[in-house]
């Protein structure tokens, strides 16, 4: 039997999902070739599951995007708890769950939020807090701000407080 590839259950886990929810849609896939760097675990294929709207009402697309994009990040955080559960590593994958452009729009405010976060660091020397990410968004942003070297990013607090801090990095010229 051959076992179906970590994007295509996904588009089937997806599509039952909004069934179950009284809102049929097809699901694109796609996978993300340039997968983002999250620390130096090893690369998790990286997919992007495109929730079709062509048949869906603004209404719909609105629910399932939810106030802040909430219920479309509730629904990726359930695609990857449930989707990665029982599977062998090799088989394991991230999944961004799009829809409408939600994904891609924030994409680019949350850049635009990290650029202006290490310019305020820079200008002053101390550090800038960002609230109100989702989990994914904070690890965006550090993995953006990793590029620069003279900056160092963390997380602070608990959930759902949890603030990510950027800050000058530590001068370490080797001890």
């Amino acid at each position: 039997m051959m076992l179906e590839s970590p994007m295509q259950r996904g588009q089937q886990w997806l599509k039952t999902l909004l069934q179950l929810t009284g809102i049929p849609a097809e699901i694109k896939g796609n996978l993300e070739i340039d997968p983002p760097r999250f620390g130096d675990s090893p690369e998790l294929d990286s997919y992007w599951l495109t929730i079709d709207q062509t048949n869906l009402t603004q209404e719909q697309i609105r629910i399932l995007i939810g106030a802040n994009g909430s219920v479309l990040d509730a629904i990726q955080y359930l695609a990857n708890s449930v989707l990665n559960l029982g599977v062998t590593e090799d088989l394991q994958a991230f999944y961004t769950i799009e829809l409408n452009g939600y994904r891609v729009k924030r994409q680019a405010e949350i850049h635009e939020m990290a650029e202006a976060a290490a310019n305020q660091v820079r200008a002053s020397g101390g550090e800038v807090e960002i609230k109100s990410l989702s989990s994914a968004e904070r690890r965006q942003i550090h993995s953006f701000l990793k590029e620069f070297a003279d900056l160092q990013t963390f997380s602070r607090g608990k959930e759902p407080h949890r603030h990510l801090v950027v800050c000058p990095a530590m001068a370490n010229n080797g001890s």
